[in-house]
């Protein structure tokens, strides 16, 4: 698999105790296939067992929640929170409320956030963590007691210097605000301990609109670089039409591109005369799936309840911003076939490893998650900086720092592939190296 003995050794023994955990060893490979070249030139990587450290979690708290939803019956969930890396900075990364939450998806989402939070230059460790909780078809008051009952064992592990969490699936302003509401009796302080806050609460303008934006704004830099090129008339295709997906489609349309396709979980909206977001906006203030409610105001458009079918949309730019695993090999030949040239990842991970060799393999400009979707942990970042110098910025002048934090992710990933493979669009290769040198370096500094 590959080159170096050491690495296949490693990954062999890693895949066996971890076999249960098909997300978190995907992470690993694709991490360790970008590391193959560098283990050969530095001994020390080895000597000092950094991959054997760097893929382990340094702690994981697993807890139980009880709580008492509004018929009076007592509720179990499962919770836990995987603090993977600190060694450039606090722990940092969103909680999860939703069914699907487990060890492995937790893990994979830790280890990528190691490295993202690395290549904003930001001094952030990476974590995750959540509950198999889901908040959908329950009332506020349920949320809340969930919330608070969540914080009541989690509280002892967090803080601004020890571990940040923020907002992520299932998890908003609301969620949020209910957990920091009982941190902060319980702590007796307002800290900086929470991200994805509401304004009131300490939180910073722009996070909502940050991942979204900021993957566009890494797009652009492709776009430059590549092929001398901007967002003008360029047919998109956005999945997911959340608050990453509709954010991107909010900057792909003020940027001057199309977009022509859209999806969530009720399906696939095609619309050749340009997806009316402010609709789809309007829509989900009542809804929490409205594609397939679309073609109610607007007939010329095609519906399909087949979510994958996103791929099958004709386009030169493909933002996959809803989950991981969403784009596979079969996806993959349709996009490339029907003419797609670039693709950026706006949710972690959505192509699987099959997908992104075949994109390369087919000379598709390819951005990975843990680079193009780092918009959105940048702005917690300023929102931590934001709190520890009690002020709060304006929408311009967050927006100017994350577009500039964007920029300067893109130039790491270009230049660190240019170095180490001689291949300036290798930027999968990029992102994996120059966010692994950071943390490498640290962990170095601070021994074993």
């Amino acid at each position: 698999m590959f080159k170096s003995k050491y690495l296949n050794d490693f990954y062999a023994k890693l895949s066996k105790r971890y076999q249960d955990q098909p997300e978190f060893l995907q992470a690993v490979e694709e991490f360790v296939n970008s590391l193959d070249m560098l283990v050969e030139k530095d001994p020390l990587i080895q000597k000092n067992a950094i991959v054997e450290r760097i893929v382990e979690p340094e702690r994981i708290i697993k807890f139980r929640v009880s709580w008492v939803d509004d018929a009076g019956v007592v509720q179990v969930n499962r919770a836990m929170r995987v603090q993977f890396n600190s060694a450039i900075g606090p722990y940092k990364g969103g909680i999860r409320f939703h069914h699907s939450v487990n060890e492995s998806i937790m893990k994979f989402l830790g280890f990528e956030q190691t490295f993202k939070n690395s290549l904003t230059g930001l001094p952030m460790g990476g974590a995750k963590g959540g509950s198999d909780f889901d908040p959908a078809g329950k009332s506020d008051n349920e949320i809340m007691r969930f919330c608070q009952n969540f914080i009541l064992e989690l509280y002892r592990h967090i803080g601004p210097g020890t571990d940040v969490p923020a907002g992520d699936l299932g998890v908003g302003a609301r969620e949020i605000g209910y957990m920091y509401g009982m941190y902060k009796r319980i702590q007796n302080e307002f800290s900086g301990t929470f991200t994805s806050k509401g304004i009131a609460s300490g939180g910073s303008l722009g996070r909502p609109e940050a991942t979204g934006y900021g993957l566009c704004y890494f797009v652009e830099e492709m776009l430059r670089t590549f092929r001398n090129d901007t967002f003008k008339d360029k047919r998109v295709i956005i999945s997911g039409a959340g608050k990453v997906g509709s954010m991107a489609a909010e900057k792909v349309i003020e940027l001057g591109g199309k977009v022509v396709g859209m999806s969530d979980i009720s399906g696939v909206i095609r619309d050749e005369d340009g997806i009316d977001l402010e609709l789809i906006k309007t829509l989900s203030k009542t809804n929490s799936v409205v594609m397939d409610k679309y073609r109610a105001y607007h007939p010329n458009a095609t519906f399909s309840p087949t979510t994958k079918d996103i791929w099958k949309i004709p386009c030169d730019i493909a933002l996959p911003c809803a989950t991981q695993n969403e784009i596979y090999m079969d996806s993959a030949k349709e996009l490339v076939a029907n003419g797609c040239w670039l693709v950026a990842e706006g949710a972690n991970m959505p192509t699987t490893l099959e997908a992104t060799k075949y994109f390369q393999e087919n000379k598709i400009l390819f951005a990975p998650g843990k680079a193009a979707n780092a918009g959105g942990v940048a702005v917690s970042g300023l929102e931590m900086t934001q709190n520890a110098m009690f002020m709060n910025w304006t929408f311009e002048e967050v927006d100017i720092k994350l577009h500039e934090i964007m920029r300067n992710i893109f130039k790491k990933c270009h230049q660190t592939s240019l170095v180490y493979t001689g291949k300036p669009d290798d930027l999968v290769t990029g992102a994996n190296i120059a966010g692994f040198l950071k943390v490498y370096e640290a962990m170095l500094q601070q021994g074993v």
